[in-house]
């Protein structure tokens, strides 16, 4: 009865402990779906973790917000951490989520026919985050470069603003493309262009601050097979989780259903290639090298990190070897 007894408080004293919080950065997109159903329906207590996302309408400020401890870590397109390594911050990408294979466009008034268009006019977008990628490269494929148009420095979410106040056509990603191509009873924009023309170029992770790996790899690995409990859930009972997505990102469920088309949420078997030194877009090594040349001719930055510093695959590898 003793050991009976032992047993018993052990157990409950096991049961109260306090979850680990964890609060990561976000934005309302649509890739990151997963992370949406797993926070709804508490998948991450089973790793013994509270995680809490934080939305920023402009994500360029969540590498500050970790750097003072206001997050752990975050999600959001790779561009974003090459830059921050580059300047000297600590961030580690170690999840492949998705990459946008459709869901960022460059959209534009109807009366535009193609990229070429856009000479001398004003165009807005991101300057600091991933939907300057997509703007450079379709300027590039059409002849033109940057100083070709009259670019509107903006956040994805203000890009509908910027094309009220006299911008001809912006960049950004879902669900504001879709709000946008609704503006004038559906009749005033169009999607000029896009992320489907250059898959891999928008590829989005899961990133931590390099002490906090260190100090909580428990914690690390927790978050991300709650992940992919979320994608589970989301691929085993896809009419449950398009009504918590479609709640998170402000969209109808039926509008959630066509957003995903236009994304590819990586499953496990294939992370561990980005991490890989290969010769395509599904490489951290290529698409990072192709980012940084962009980013150095922005004069974001002054040069490419070495790619090896912007990623830690210890936690996929694991993965990849659990039964």
């Amino acid at each position: 009865m003793a050991a009976v007894a032992l047993s018993l408080g052990a157990t409950a004293s096991l049961a109260a402990e306090p979850l680990v919080k964890v609060r990561l950065g976000t934005v309302a997109w649509i890739g990151y779906a997963p992370f949406y159903v797993a926070v709804a329906k508490n998948l991450f207590a089973r790793y013994g973790l509270k995680v809490e996302l934080q939305d920023f309408p402009d994500p360029a400020t969540m590498p500050a917000a970790v750097r003072s401890g206001g997050l752990q870590g975050g999600m959001y397109t790779y561009d974003l951490i090459i830059t921050a390594v580059a300047q000297a911050q600590k961030l580690r990408v170690v999840l492949p989520i998705d990459y946008s294979n459709g869901a960022d466009a460059i959209v534009a008034e109807k009366s535009l026919a193609s990229i070429a268009d856009l000479k001398g006019r004003k165009v807005a977008y991101p300057f600091s985050t991933c939907d300057n990628l997509l703007v450079v490269f379709a300027l590039e494929k059409a002849g033109l470069k940057e100083s070709d148009i009259l670019g509107i420095d903006t956040t994805p979410e203000n890009v509908a603003a910027a094309l009220a106040a006299g911008a001809v056509a912006g960049a950004t990603y879902e669900p504001n493309i879709t709000q946008i191509l609704k503006l004038g009873g559906g009749g005033k924009y169009k999607v000029l262009l896009d992320s489907s023309a250059a898959p891999g170029l928008i590829t989005d992770v899961l990133f931590f601050d390099e002490g906090f790996i260190a100090r909580n790899p428990k914690a690390v690995e927790g978050v991300m097979r709650g992940y992919l409990d979320g994608l589970a859930l989301l691929r085993n009972k896809p009419e449950e989780a398009r009504k918590i997505v479609a709640k998170y990102i402000g969209v109808t469920p039926e509008e959630v259903k066509q957003q995903q088309k236009g994304v590819y949420n990586i499953p496990a078997a294939e992370m561990m290639g980005y991490f890989q030194k290969r010769d395509d877009s599904k490489s951290l090594h290529k698409v990072g090298a192709g980012i940084g040349d962009i980013l150095v001719h922005r004069g974001q930055i002054k040069a490419t990190p070495r790619i090896e510093d912007t990623f830690d695959p210890r936690f996929v590898e694991a993965l990849a070897k659990a039964p």
